[in-house]
């Protein structure tokens, strides 16, 4: 049986905050550690040393020290931490091609070089497996999209496809011809919760540079980037629901949701590299990225069952009959939209030691906040070029809730080589980047937003810092050389199946409070790179 509440008692129960696509667009804008075996193992910190293709697309000068040119291409397995999943079914362990790209070399005076590179990188690997289980207490997700639909939520946008598929098969609220029969709110309260999700795929970085120097003194670089997005995520849901004594379990509510993102993006990096002292090899670098400017298009698949049968009452003669709420409904959406990610600044300095030891260090900043969700407009006719043009304008509400959800976020890598022979090197390295993720931060559903009604499920996670402890080996025989290197990577989160709606304390029974959930994102990865010096 259902539980049943007034709507005027329920009317003051949804909260008003942030935007639900917060969690899904800050992905786009999260950069992994990817590129050459040498880059990767000393952590990424080469900014300011410069002379290797992966800073091709950290700081353009970097290529400007080449004096020989060269090709190179990486590739390895990754191994992802989770168990082998009953429903999805996900792999641990994946295996591609992660860098491929050269620099030429042209002299152009007695101490100066004008160099010309492309670079190929996964800039961003999506592959992860997430399970996550936990109790209920007077809580679950069909009680919030009641308390949506009978608080005036259900506007323009932020009464989402979630709230519909649940009201559907559960609540028996929006299937009556339209009209509701009674003013009460009928759901399910449950016992507990599972979740399964596998997310596949990479963000493709396609970077052209061109760099030189000025005597051999000052190296500057410009880097135009192509990213091309190809992201899957697949997630099961389950809810254990009760009936209206809150001890019997009846039966199970499952959601099934496959979503797919794709499309392509731009940005332009500018980078300096300086020797401040002419007979030292001390270096000093800096560098910004502008915004990448996507243009993205989602589009999802989701299932709504259930695995019992519901009855309702007959107000005249008492008696329960079976009622007409369908088992299972099934919801496509799609969604074209423009995402501006945040600029990034970096600055780095570089020191080697008699051509047997390499230092590096790097610290970077971008500001999660300036993350931009954007509504594409209709297309308009521009009189001056006889053509029509898209345009589009941020999201008002979202960027408000981007605000309150991301932060400012800080890098540093640190790194190290040392050349036990001409031949052989050995580094090592170590990479942290801070919080993005307020631990405040949530996804709310109740915002008018298109993605919010378009949203086709609930849960979101406050990832926390992330570290990365690298190694490497290298070895050159003439022109020819091999690298390897190995990293590990961590990333802490707290994980909520939905957002905290939380009424005052005259209606505690009203309140849905999911607890966080500890999980953890751990990578290891085996990098190997061959290349050719010409």
């Amino acid at each position: 049986m259902k539980r049943i509440l007034s709507i005027a008692v329920m009317a003051s129960a949804v909260l008003g905050a942030a935007a639900q696509d917060t969690y899904e667009s800050a992905k786009m804008a999260d950069r992994d550690l990817n590129g050459t075996a040498r880059y990767v193992g000393m952590g990424g910190a080469m900014e300011a040393l410069g002379a290797d293709i992966s800073t091709i697309s950290t700081n353009p000068a970097g290529p400007g020290l080449m004096r020989k040119s060269q090709v190179a291409v990486s590739f390895g397995p990754q191994i992802v931490s989770g168990d082998k999943q009953n429903v999805l079914d996900g792999p641990t362990t994946t295996f591609g091609l992660d860098q491929a790209g050269g620099v030429l070399v042209t002299k152009v005076g007695s101490n100066s070089f004008l160099n010309f590179g492309f670079n190929y990188t996964k800039s961003r690997n999506f592959n992860q497996l997430l399970t996550a289980t936990d109790d209920f207490y007077f809580t679950s997700q069909n009680k919030i999209s009641c308390m949506k639909y009978f608080a005036g939520a259900m506007k323009e946008y932020n009464y989402s496809v979630v709230d519909d598929l649940y009201n559907f098969v559960l609540n028996g609220v929006v299937n009556r011809d339209g009209n509701l029969e009674e003013d009460f709110v009928e759901y399910y309260n449950a016992a507990g919760y599972a979740t399964e999700q596998r997310r596949e795929g990479f963000i493709a970085d396609y970077a052209f540079n061109v760099s030189g120097n000025v005597n051999d003194r000052v190296y500057l670089g410009l880097t135009f980037g192509l990213k091309d997005v190809h992201y899957r995520n697949t997630t099961y849901y389950t809810e254990a629901l009760l009936d209206y004594t809150d001890e019997n379990i009846i039966g199970n509510v499952d959601l099934l949701d496959e979503r797919e993102t794709s499309g392509t993006g731009l940005d332009i990096k500018l980078g300096v590299i300086a020797r401040p002292i002419e007979s030292s090899p001390f270096r000093i670098g800096a560098y910004v990225h502008t915004p990448t400017w996507y243009k993205l298009e989602t589009t999802s698949s989701t299932d709504l069952s259930r695995d019992f049968d519901i009855y309702e009452t007959d107000p005249k003669t008492g008696k329960e009959y079976l009622a007409n709420n369908p088992k299972q409904r099934r919801h496509y959406t799609s969604l074209e939209y423009r995402l501006n990610t945040p600029w990034v600044f970096g600055l780095s300095v570089g020191h080697t030691i008699d051509q047997i030891l390499a230092l590096g260090l790097t610290y970077e900043y971008s500001d999660y906040t300036n993350l931009d969700n954007r509504v594409i407009d209709e297309d308009y006719y521009d009189y001056y070029y006889g053509e029509f043009f898209e345009d589009s304008h941020s999201d008002r509400l979202m960027k408000r809730n981007t605000r309150d959800v991301m932060q400012g976020s800080h890098t540093l890598k640190a790194g190290m080589e040392v050349k036990v022979t001409p031949e052989f090197s050995v580094r090592a390295g170590y990479n942290y980047v801070s919080p993005k993720y307020k631990s405040t931060g949530f996804r709310n559903q109740t915002i008018e937003s298109q993605g919010t009604y378009l949203a086709t499920t609930t849960d979101y996670t406050n990832w926390k810092s992330t570290n990365r402890i690298t190694f490497g080996l290298g070895y050159a025989i003439g022109n020819f050389f091999m690298d390897a290197a190995y990293m590990y990577s961590q990333t802490d989160g707290d994980y909520f199946p939905f957002m905290l709606y939380q009424n005052d304390v005259n209606h505690p029974e009203l309140d849905c409070i999911p607890d966080a959930v500890k999980v953890s994102d751990k990578r290891s990865k085996l990098l190997f790179t061959l290349g050719w010096r010409f």
